[in-house]
This record gives structure tokens, sequence and C-alpha cells, in this order.
């Protein structure tokens, strides 16, 4: 079959490669989602309350390729909430010297 449809082996072979290296590493894909909104959370809350930059400043600072879903920044409690690939992630300033910290997950699920 190899040598009457090369192509087609080579596709065959390239997706079995593929599937393996996902296989491999399907902690490290199902935790990709998660970065998406904890990095924007932390970080922005970080440039906003820790460093006291303009909001502008920092929604330009954590702007990523991959688009945000939503984002909530609670000025009052300085608490930033970011949504990103279905996942939701809460980061909140807790002094000048700890600066922000994120949530765990079942905490800033609102």
């Amino acid at each position: 079959m190899i040598a009457r449809r090369p192509v087609l082996s080579l596709l065959v072979l390239a997706l079995v490669l593929l599937a393996a290296t996902a296989w491999t590493n399907r902690a490290h894909l199902a935790a990709f989602p998660s970065i998406i909104s904890a990095y924007t959370a932390k970080e922005y809350c970080s440039c906003r309350y820790v460093m006291g930059n303009a909001a502008d400043y920092c929604q330009g600072y954590v702007k990523q390729y991959v688009p945000t879903s939503g984002f909530l920044d609670d000025a009052e409690h300085k608490r930033v909430t970011a949504s990103g690939l279905g996942r939701t992630s809460t980061a909140v300033w807790v002094s000048p010297h700890q600066g922000c910290r994120l949530m765990p997950e079942a905490d800033s699920l609102h």
C-alpha cells in the first residue's frame, strides 16, 4: 500500500504522530485555556493596582492574540475577572508587598 499511495501513507503517518504527541502532552493542552484568562486577570491587576498605571494602558499591556470574551475591573475591591476560551479567572490585590494573586477556581466563579 505504501508504494501505491505514498502521499496517503505520509498523511496517515503524520496524523498518527500528531495524535501521539497530543496524547503525551494532554495535561499541558488541557491547561492551556486557563492560561489566557489567568494571565489577563493577574497581569492587569498587577499593572493597575500594584504599579498604579491607568486602566487604558493596562488594557493594552495585557492584550493578547487570543482574545478574551469577558473582562471586569472592580476598582472598589481591586478585583479583576477575565474570561477566555471558556474559562474564568479572578485576581485580587492583596497588599503593596504581596501584590495581586489569582483566586482558586472555585472562588472565581460567580
